[in-house]
């Protein structure tokens, strides 16, 4: 398998060096975005095909606008969706990921592995947000109490101004991105990642990556949001740096190969021996 994977990645990444047709665009909106599930009955709001690429806004997790303007966003930094999103959508849970999707990839089939090329990934915010809660994340009993932070970014030199004097280098990626579960699993909670991938939060898929993911149902069903500024090893308070991000990506389906768990690749694990 791995060596079937590795020549897919080089040949995969060569196409894209000599150029094709100028990806589709899915813009985030009430109609085209799931809120805290993924499931193999959700709706495709588009249907691309194997070799196709796909242009994905999605939204951040720091909430509505109403809340990020009372933690001292200017509303005019917002972008306009996020309002519309939340006045709009009252389908929602059991988790809390606002994803961008479904998009059905034709050819894609049960038995099937679905190669998520990532393109390129842009910031569409000046600002992220970092919160923790109470009694969460790494120290729960140090911080018995809440906060949220707000940190600008500087998308020309890429970095966080998380404090006078600390600025931690942008890194963007997704912190969920995945397929529909199988279809026995039902409406699946967007927190915990699976078979399906999921909330991953890995802070190595960054654009030049690629992540490899067994197909549960037809068409796939790629869903995609909870945009990440950069990360460390983990979300040790719950959040990383938070953040409006759109993607393009490329989608191949390799047919009956038969993965049984996520995986991810660079060109650095492509060249290695198997």
């Amino acid at each position: 398998m791995k060596r079937v994977l590795a020549a897919a990645v080089v040949f995969s990444f060569s196409i894209i060096a000599s150029g094709q047709t100028a990806p589709a665009t899915l813009a985030a909106s009430p109609s085209t975005v799931v809120w805290g599930y993924y499931s193999a009955k959700a709706k495709p709001v588009l249907t691309v095909h194997s070799g196709d690429a796909v242009r994905i806004q999605t939204l951040s997790t720091c909430g509505s606008t109403e809340r990020l303007v009372g933690e001292g966003v200017a509303a005019a930094d917002i972008p306009s969706y996020n309002a519309d999103i939340y006045r709009e959508v009252k389908d929602k849970g059991p988790g809390g990921h606002i994803l961008t999707g479904p998009v059905e990839i034709a050819e894609a089939e049960p038995g099937d592995v679905l190669e998520v090329q990532i393109l390129k990934i842009d910031i569409d915010a000046p600002f992220a947000c970092n919160g923790f809660g109470t009694g969460r994340g790494f120290l729960p009993n140090d911080y018995p109490y809440s906060r949220t932070k707000i940190i600008p970014l500087d998308r020309q030199k890429m970095i966080g101004k998380f404090a006078p004097g600390i600025e931690i280098p942008l890194r963007p990626f997704f912190g969920s991105m995945g397929v529909a579960p199988p279809e026995s699993a039902g409406r699946l909670d967007s927190a915990p990642p699976w078979m399906h991938a999921g909330n991953m939060d890995n802070k190595e898929l960054v654009a030049g990556t690629a992540l490899y993911i067994p197909v549960h149902a037809k068409g796939a069903v790629f869903e995609v949001g909870d945009g990440h500024a950069g990360q460390g090893n983990g979300e040790v308070d719950i959040t990383a740096m938070e953040t409006f991000l759109t993607g393009t990506f490329r989608f191949i389906v390799h047919k009956d190969q038969h993965l049984l768990w996520p995986l991810r690749a660079t060109s650095a694990w492509a060249s290695v021996p198997t």
